[in-house]
């Protein structure tokens, strides 16, 4: 009797790097955008309003970017699928990345805009 064929080659590492690669990307793109529509509508605000409404606009685009970088990066986990997995971690490494490089400036993690 011969022995049972090798199983299939998996390429799902190959998939998994390219997709957090593209994550990155997708988290940076995401934030460079809706960063100059928050801080333009927040300077707007403070202009004609004084501080409250920007801050009101920071921490509203402060909480998106969360959601866009960490819950739906965890949720991919979830999915358990090699591009989803990828998908995932580059959202979250993305989102990680902006917050050290920029002092939290461009995720409204940092203290000082708020204040």
């Amino acid at each position: 009797m011969p022995p049972p064929p090798p199983p299939p080659a998996d390429n799902s590492t190959g998939v998994t790097v390219a997709m957090v690669f593209a994550g990155v990307g997708v988290y940076s793109a995401v934030n460079t955008v809706l960063g100059f529509f928050i801080f333009f509508a927040a300077l707007s605000q403070s202009n004609s309003s004084g501080t409250g409404g920007a801050t009101a606009f920071l921490v509203v685009g402060a909480v998106v970017l969360v959601l866009v970088g960490l819950v739906a990066g965890v949720g991919l986990l979830f999915v358990r699928k090699p591009w989803a997995t990828g998908m995932g971690l580059g959202l979250m490494i993305g989102w990680a990345l902006w917050s050290i490089t920029t002092a939290g400036f461009c995720t409204g993690i940092n203290p000082g805009l708020y204040g």
